[in-house]
């Protein structure tokens, strides 16, 4: 039937051209242009056809020389395709809902004789796309093994794969090399360590937008390690201190003290502890309020999980307490200094069988709530009234003798 079709149109424009001796023979206003879409997308190819008088404009699919349309009518059964026009002037194939199967060569055709024509090429891109097979999942691994992370990607055109870590650390290769960011489907780690532990991304790309990732995790079990950074610690009775001691294992480890006497610690009103945790490293902290002498020894953090266990000293030892800090009180001080004297004036006068000297008695009495200032002043005060006394004494006497 088609062949029919286009047999007539052949015809009829043939009948045309014999009634009009001289045509005017059309001609393309400019070469079919290149199409690049992505795959769903609507392809358009536009043919600007000069002077077409009685002649059809007809589009063809070049490859497998299917006849699409013909002047105004689609002739494929493919609903993908729609042919327009403007004026009999510009003609275009629309191609709806693309598929990488229509790509390919597209001709724009005019029945003259001999047959004129004009081709473009019709690229279908894809984005890329990670497969879930065989691109790797989420990997455990023990430390000291090989691990090779795969990631499968398609898309048009074939697409790279970028390898980088997630949290923006270097990836290490080879145990001492550090790189940004690696090329190639598959990313191979020798002697896998707890430094290659953390989320990695395969990155697939290939110019055609979205470009698309895949985060896998490494996961590196090892077995736990302690380290100290005072492991001889010396304190006094009653002072407070605080224990720390740092780790390093996965999966995480249980953690816990000793004491001296190999009891497991808990909190209670002597011993506080705590823990924190930053990937696969720890820190515990063990704070003893008021040093009691059970207390002096080695105390012990110990770490364990299911692939291994370690153990951590640190000892305390008794040193001698700090002096108190008194601030003698300096007038009381000089008033024991005083009395001191006083009293050993005193058992000198005794044995030697002497008087006591005066004032000294005044001990035996009772203490007179005074310092030795005062003291001081009110001896030099008497002397002063008894040397005033004595001179008053002398003039009234002279002044009642005889001259």
């Amino acid at each position: 039937m088609l062949g029919y079709t286009l047999l007539a149109i052949c015809i009829a424009s043939w009948v045309s051209a014999l009634i009009d001796p001289t045509p005017v023979l059309p001609k393309f206003g400019k070469p079919l242009n290149n199409l690049t879409i992505s795959v769903g997308r609507e392809a358009t190819f536009t043919c600007i056809v000069e002077d077409l008088g009685p002649f059809k404009v007809a589009w063809l699919r070049v490859d497998t020389q299917t006849i699409l349309t013909i002047a105004s009518h689609v002739i494929t059964k493919n609903h993908r395709i729609a042919v327009t026009h403007s004026g009999h002037r510009t003609w275009s194939l629309h191609i709806r809902d693309t598929r990488e199967t229509d790509r390919g060569w597209y001709m724009c055709q005019v029945n003259t004789d001999p047959m004129s024509s004009n081709t473009g090429f019709l690229d279908v891109v894809v984005p890329p796309d990670i497969l879930d097979y065989p691109t790797s999942t989420d990997m455990v691994v023990r430390e000291g093994s090989n691990v090779t992370l795969r990631c499968a990607a398609t898309g048009t055109p074939a697409p790279s794969v970028t390898w980088r870590r997630e949290d923006g650390n270097p990836i290490i290769q080879f145990t001492t090399q550090e790189v940004a960011s690696t090329e190639g489907p598959e990313l191979e780690i020798l002697r896998v360590s707890r430094r290659h532990m953390g989320p990695y991304l395969c990155i697939a790309s290939n110019g055609v937008p979205p470009t698309v990732s895949k985060r896998i995790v490494l996961i590196v079990h090892f077995p736990p390690r302690v380290w100290i950074e005072n492991q001889l610690v010396g304190v006094y009775e009653g002072q407070t201190v605080t224990l720390t001691c740092h780790s390093e294992a996965f999966p995480r480890p249980i953690a816990y003290w000793t004491r001296p006497t190999n009891q497991i610690i808990v909190n209670d009103d002597n011993f506080k502890l705590v823990s924190s945790y930053s990937g696969y490293e720890s820190t515990m902290q063990l704070t003893i309020r008021s040093i009691q002498p059970q207390d002096f020894g080695a105390f012990q953090c110990v770490a364990k999980n299911a692939i291994g266990e370690t153990d951590g000293k640190i000892k305390l030892y008794e040193i001698p307490a700090p002096p108190t800090t008194h601030k003698p009180n300096t007038r009381r001080e000089s008033k024991k200094s005083w009395k001191s004297e006083r009293n050993q004036e005193k058992k000198a006068a005794a044995t030697k069988g002497g008087t006591i000297p005066n004032g000294l008695d005044n001990e035996d009495v009772g203490e007179q709530p005074t310092d030795f200032d005062s003291a001081t002043a009110s001896s030099t005060m008497n002397r002063h009234l008894t040397k005033i006394g004595m001179a008053t004494i002398i003039t009234i006497i002279g002044r009642r003798l005889p001259t």
